[in-house]
């Protein structure tokens, strides 16, 4: 962190964490010394507030920072009278930022004072608590000073309620790069503070004790909306400036084992660069910046984020120790808890912790003596952060991956970061393996269709808080299909249109948006004579079902009227031109054009096609270009918001990805991060879902 600006005397301090020389290396087995460091949660506790009743006769009790205690003797925004006060002609006055709240107790207040500040004042009178408004500029008599009915009042609490002093511009340029780091105010008076990161538009992360009922006791919290009012401030470092994004926390999802929870903002943040989580835990040594908006050695809620160079100590399995690069200058306090430590990776910031603990030796109205800083590690939860981030709205490309004869689903996100593959069998239930699957996103839920090892057709939904229905027996519902092999399935408004290959023919079938099937049946009944089908493929179109399928290495097309009647088959090579001979294939709707994408030649050559809404096609165009020169195994196609994404499986066991834009040109094709799924890959199948 770079030095931060101290409080009421200007003396300059440092930002955000610890304050003891860098540890060295520990053994393995030695625990972090800081990991029982007492959280760092903000609690609004009024610093001094003891010393402040003795001299004053006033009790201080909790606040949010931007109203305090100041003499009288200079500039103030609030002064109050009060009989029983130990000071200068019985008046105490205080500092206030643009808003701002004080719980106090004042016995015998009797009049308020306010300038450049609209006040709202809590009192009782003869046990009936009142609320008083005092506009900027005036002066209001109460209780012993009404003119009629005198009698004693206490003052309870003090709320900024409007300003017109002076407000700070725009935010200047954020030279640190650090725009991503967020301030939390919690509570009605937002009296507890934490700081974050915005991994996400939607997302902040931050430490999970920030949220809990006794953060000194437990970090304890349950998923779902915050128990008390939360807002999140990012996209700057001066809090007194305008600019940035201010929004609510709507949801929590707190991490099950780590001081760790995800926070999603009522509105994104636009035009703010999320930070990136590190794929890597820091190392011994290492230099890490760690930034938040805590207490200073002088000031309880700084106005301005701070940021410091830091080093880290011992590396444990959850968390970190870290000790400041200059002692004097930095140290962790109160309302850094959920601030980001950072390693610089080509010239960027990235993620590897979140501050959760310190010693707080030298930390504003502190007693502690210890020195260091404990960090949470979050380089080993990137797919928990992946996954979290997914559950937002927005639209995600969802893929299934055949690695051996499992099944794995990941999402690739529209950042274009992906998440980690999961075993679909381990969530929806065993179906013996799978051989065959397809996938189709209606809204936000994931429709996933496999073959099973059981020579069953199995259905499940990854529901849009990430859970999983348990796989059904779809044969049981639309009709048994004997000898599978092939399965797609695409989505035509909430209806779920499924097409599965039995015995070498083509069949039909739809799950309607209320849940209940429509029965299997055969395509080549209505659209022609068509075996030996080796790859199918489907699309929507102008809310047409359109179907593609190989037989003997030719490609042939069919599509599915908003009516219901089926054209007859088309040779695909006497629309579109001849390739040779196709062993896969792939389709997606844009609009009411259809995307075909196959592999020819045993997949050493890649072509693209349209069949466009009037019924016309361009032509196959080769892909060496977009995909380089690489040997398909399989082809999965969808339409995520307006754009055909490709994905395909190699004979080298990787997969690829890359996406067609509206504007017709091709995004690089880069390595889907899926390595490491057991066995050969299989068939790759992609869907949208918002």
């Amino acid at each position: 962190m770079r030095t931060r600006r101290g409080l009421a005397a200007a003396t300059a301090t440092v930002a955000v964490v610890l304050g003891a020389p860098a540890p060295t290396a520990s053994a393995e087995s030695d625990p972090p010394a800081n990991a029982d460091a007492a959280v760092v949660v903000e609690d609004g506790a009024y610093p001094y507030s003891d010393e402040v009743l003795a001299a004053t006769g006033a009790q201080l009790i909790n606040g949010d920072g931007n109203i305090t205690h100041t003499s009288c003797s200079g500039p103030y925004q609030v002064m109050v009278w009060a009989r029983n006060l130990q000071t200068h002609e019985s008046r105490i006055c205080f500092k206030a930022r643009d808003t701002g709240f004080l719980s106090v107790n004042i016995p015998r207040a009797y009049r308020i004072e306010t300038v450049d500040r609209d006040v709202r004042a809590g009192i009782t009178i003869a046990g009936q608590t009142q609320t008083l408004d005092i506009p900027e500029d005036t002066s209001k008599g109460f209780g012993e000073a009404h003119p009629t009915d005198p009698k004693q009042a206490v003052l309870l609490e003090l709320k900024v309620t409007g300003s017109s002093g002076p407000r700070g511009a725009g935010q200047p340029l954020d030279t640190a790069g650090l725009a991503f780091n967020a301030k939390l105010n919690t509570g009605a008076n937002g009296t507890r503070a934490c700081s974050g990161a915005l991994v996400d538009p939607q997302w902040v992360l931050t430490a999970k004790s920030c949220f809990a009922d006794k953060p000194a006791e437990s970090d304890t919290v349950e998923a779902g909306e915050p128990k008390q009012k939360t807002t999140v401030t990012v996209g700057k470092s001066l809090l007194l400036t305008t600019g940035g994004h201010t929004t609510d926390i709507v949801q929590l999802v707190p991490h099950k084992d780590r001081d760790l929870v995800m926070a999603r903002l009522a509105k994104p943040a636009a035009g703010i660069t999320p930070v990136a989580v590190a794929g890597a835990a820091p190392a011994t040594g290492q230099q890490l910046t760690v930034a938040g908006f805590g207490r200073t050695r002088t000031e309880w809620v700084p106005a301005e984020r701070h940021h410091a160079a830091f080093t880290t100590g011992t590396v444990a399995a959850t968390g970190f120790d870290l000790a400041p690069k200059d002692p004097a200058g930095a140290t962790v306090c109160k309302g850094d808890a959920g601030g980001p430590a950072l390693r610089t990776e080509g010239g960027r910031h990235t993620l590897v912790g979140v501050i959760t603990r310190s010693g707080q030796a030298g930390c504003l109205a502190s007693t502690g003596t210890r020195t260091g800083a404990f960090g949470t590690r979050v380089d080993d939860v990137r797919d928990w952060v992946q996954q979290t981030r997914a559950l937002a709205g927005g639209w995600k490309t969802e893929a299934l991956v055949q690695g051996g004869t499992k099944l794995y689903q990941a999402i690739r996100l529209a950042d274009g970061t992906w998440t980690g593959a999961s075993d679909v069998e381990a969530r929806a239930g065993s179906i013996g393996g799978v051989k065959a699957s397809a996938v189709a996103g209606i809204n936000s839920d994931t429709h996933v269709l496999a073959i099973g090892g059981d020579g069953k057709l199995h259905h499940t939904i990854r529901r849009t808080d990430g859970s999983w229905s348990a796989f059904g027996d779809v044969g049981s519902v639309a009709g048994a299909l004997p000898d599978l092999t092939q399965v797609s399935a695409v989505s035509i408004g909430s209806d779920l249109h499924v097409i599965a290959v039995s015995n070498g023919k083509p069949h039909h079938a739809v799950r309607r948006g209320d849940g209940t099937w429509a029965p299997f049946g055969d395509v080549t009944a209505v659209a022609g004579a068509m075996n030996g089908v080796t790859s199918v493929a489907t699309a929507s179109a102008g809310n047409q079902l359109q179907v593609t399928v190989v037989s003997g290495g030719k490609g042939y097309h069919t599509l599915r009227t908003t009516a219901g009647h089926w054209s007859a088959w088309g040779n695909v090579a006497g629309a579109a031109g001849a390739t040779g001979p196709i062993e896969s294939v792939a389709m997606a709707g844009t609009g009411n054009d259809a995307h075909l994408v196959v592999a020819t030649d045993n997949g050493t050559r890649q072509y693209h096609a349209m069949r466009k809404g009037d019924g016309t096609w361009e032509g196959f165009a080769a892909l060496d270009e977009v995909l380089g020169k690489v040997v398909a195994t399989s082809l999965g196609a969808g339409a995520v918001d307006g754009e055909l994404q490709l994905a395909l499986t190699t004979a080298d066991n990787r997969v690829l990805h890359t996406v067609r834009r509206a504007d017709r040109t091709w995004a690089s094709t880069v390595q889907a991060p899926v390595a490491g799924l057991p066995g050969s890959l299989g068939t790759v199948s992609l869907a949208g879902t918002l």
